[in-house]
Order: C-alpha cells, then sequence, then structure tokens
C-alpha cells in the first residue's frame, strides 16, 4: 500500500445472496452481489462514491466533496444491519490507512485502524468485541486477531486486512479470486463481473424494493404470518380482539378505543394482502 493507492471498500454480509439481495437494493448504490463461502455475501460497489478513489460523490459532486471512504462504508453497513439478523463487515483501505467497521442490528458499529505500513492505530477491545458479534473462538481466534494489533515491522495495512479475512475463513467466509484488500475499486468490480454467480443490483424505484422486500419476509421465518393460513387466522383473530375494543373504548374512554382501531387496521391490512397477492399470482401478473 502506498501514498497513491486508490481507495477500495468490501461489504462482507454473513447471509446468503437471497437474504442481503432486497436489503441491498435500498441503499440505491449499484453494486455487485456474490456468495462469498457458507453463509456469507459479498458486496462490491461499481463507483467511488468517497475522497481519495478517483472518482465523484455518487449524486455528481467532486472529490473534494465526497468523504473518506472509511464513513462511506461505516453508513452502508449500518444501513444494511439495521433491522436485519445478520452482521455486515465493510472493510475499507485509501492510500493512508485501512480497516474494517462490522455493523449487527442497533447495536454501535466496532472497527479498527491501521496505518499504510501496519500500525495499529486501534483499540484492542474493538478486536475482543468483534470476535464476539461474529461468533468466533475465544481462545484460538482471539489470538490471532490480537496478533493484528501487536507492532510487526514485516505487516502493513495490506497484510493486515488478509490477516483478519483468514481468521474469518475459519467460519466459512471464502472471498471470490480477486477480490482481494488493497485491489483498487475498478479492479475489485471487474473481478467480481466476471464471476458467472455474481449479480448486478441496481436502483429500481420504491415500488420496486419494497416488493422486493415483501418477498423476501414472504419467503423467511415470519413468512407464514405474512401470508397464507396462519396469517389469515391471525388477521381474523385481530379483527375479532379490535371490535370489542372499539365498542369499550366509545363507552369508557381512555386508550381502548385507539388499541381497538390499531387492530381492525392490522387485521384487515393482512387479509387485503392475502387476497392482493392471492390474485396477482392467479392472474400471472408476478
Amino acid at each position: 500500500m502506498n501514498a497513491t493507492s486508490p481507495a477500495g471498500a468490501l461489504l462482507l454480509c454473513r447471509a446468503e445472496p437471497e437474504a442481503v439481495r432486497p436489503v441491498a437494493h435500498l441503499l440505491r448504490e449499484r453494486m455487485l452481489l456474490a456468495p462469498a463461502g457458507d453463509g456469507w455475501s459479498v458486496l462490491v460497489p461499481e463507483g467511488t462514491p468517497w475522497r481519495g478513489g478517483g472518482a465523484g460523490s455518487a449524486d455528481g459532486g467532486t472529490a473534494a466533496d465526497a468523504e473518506p471512504v472509511d464513513r462511506v462504508v461505516a453508513g452502508w453497513a449500518t444501513a444494511l444491519a439495521v433491522g436485519s439478523t445478520w452482521s455486515v463487515l465493510a472493510l475499507w483501505w485509501d492510500g493512508d490507512r485501512a480497516g474494517y467497521t462490522l455493523a449487527a442490528g442497533f447495536r454501535r458499529p466496532v472497527g479498527y485502524v491501521w496505518l499504510a505500513d501496519g500500525t495499529p492505530a486501534g483499540e484492542d477491545e474493538a478486536m475482543r468485541t468483534f470476535a464476539d458479534r461474529l461468533g468466533l473462538d475465544p481462545v484460538l481466534d482471539v489470538q490471532a486477531l490480537e496478533e493484528l494489533t501487536r507492532p510487526d515491522a514485516d505487516a502493513d495495512a495490506r497484510i493486515r486486512l488478509r490477516g483478519l479475512v483468514a481468521v474469518l475463513t475459519r467460519i466459512g467466509l471464502d472471498l471470490p479470486p480477486g477480490l482481494d484488500p488493497d485491489t483498487p475499486g475498478e479492479r475489485l468490480y471487474a473481478a467480481a463481473d466476471e464471476r458467472p454467480e455474481s449479480e448486478v443490483l441496481v436502483w429500481t424505484g420504491w415500488r420496486r424494493a419494497v416488493r422486493a422486500e415483501l418477498d423476501a419476509v414472504e419467503r423467511g421465518r415470519l413468512g407464514p404470518w405474512v401470508r397464507g393460513p396462519r396469517a389469515r387466522a391471525l388477521a381474523a383473530a385481530q379483527l375479532v380482539a379490535g371490535l370489542p375494543l372499539v365498542l369499550l373504548g366509545i363507552r369508557r374512554g381512555g386508550g381502548w378505543a385507539l388499541a381497538g382501531t390499531l387492530l381492525l387496521a392490522h387485521g384487515a391490512l393482512g387479509l387485503a394482502y392475502d387476497r392482493i397477492r392471492d390474485a396477482e399470482e392467479a392472474a400471472g401478473t408476478r
């Protein structure tokens, strides 16, 4: 790594591409999505909307107007992880530094930084938190991670990142060929684009994004409660429970009427959604 190295980044999601796809669409960035091992996926941004990447920002601004790569990818990782059941690890690098940001749900992201020559510039506690959140071995894996926080004249930032990736291979991560830390962003995208299992994610508007998210929910663990016999039974129960509460609220006041109204609304929406999706499938529109 040297002072002229272009910035780059990878987003490693601890989930299969099917789960990552609908959420990644909401970033409104053109990216490539590919499997990256057992239970892992990788997102490779096409552009470089950050300072030092040799390109303008995503909204057409100049490179001087853009933010550093670590801030950009930290925001992406947090957005992907919030509301998901899986964590997101952003690896990033530029001419001066390299590091990672791990986001998981609503918890505060954790990260670590190395200078270009490999000098550690983070807190040791971050590595232990990193290992705990990813379910790494508290002895062997933590020892390997702690080695990355100690001075080593022979290990620059690129080697540090590769050491981090090597530890993650023990929990299933397997990056596709060519997606190595410290690779220029354009070459990363080209390498991912050559993989037959890669797919391009392009923002197509809120309507399709919401539809994709609903499709993902239906295929997930909550699917039976969103559509189907269980969903209809739940909606009917909400209607049955909501009407008496509304009547009670009319007579006694307080919050009963509001609670009943919410139950009625949820029940009605649940039944309507189930019927609409059935009608769409029957008409062959999906």
